[in-house]
């Protein structure tokens, strides 16, 4: 199978950060594939590697909240890329507060969203949340003049805090939200 290497090596879109909560656990990751799926109706698809403690967390959340950074939230992206949840409690570091299903939502992103845990597509090593949009930070005055988004180039030298891939090949899924 042939790997698009050049293809994606020429993209360098945003990095998010995506938050879930189910019970008593709470999760977070610096995600790298996520895009809007639909028009009408909204929809957003966010995937999460399956070797990563957000994912374990996100298969139980009702919701999920998408955080945008600026080009100067190195910081925040460090925190929540290059530390694992199963030995940080990454939200002990960070400002946060609970959103809609109890979903963090960060202090420091002026621009987010909490979804509706739609579905889950089964990716290969990532799995993909499709999202509902039903809840969103206050509205911001464009990008014109702003600091720039947290793009892939910006954070390509930051180390993962788990191993690119799951350790077993096949991992569980559900396929409903």
């Amino acid at each position: 199978m042939t790997e698009p290497d050049a293809f994606t090596t020429a993209l360098d879109g945003p990095v998010y950060v995506v938050t879930a909560a189910a019970g008593d656990s709470r999760a977070g990751c610096l995600v790298g594939f996520a895009s809007q799926c639909s028009i009408d109706p909204p929809r957003f698809v966010v995937w999460l590697s399956t070797a990563n403690h957000t994912y374990r967390v996100a298969r139980e959340a009702p919701y999920l909240t998408v955080h945008l950074l600026r080009r100067d939230q190195t910081a925040l992206a460090e925190l929540f890329g290059a530390a694992t949840g199963d030995r940080t409690d990454k939200f002990a570091r960070t400002a946060w507060r609970p959103g809609t299903g109890g979903s963090p939502v960060l202090d420091e992103a002026e621009t987010w969203f909490t979804g509706h845990v739609e579905g889950q597509i089964e990716g290969g090593d990532h799995v993909g949340f499709l999202l509902a949009p039903v809840d969103e930070g206050p509205p911001t005055a464009g990008r014109r003049g702003r600091t720039p988004l947290l793009e892939h180039d910006d954070v390509r030298d930051l180390r993962a805090g788990h191993p690119a891939r799951a350790p077993s090949p096949a991992a569980s899924v559900s396929r409903s939200g």
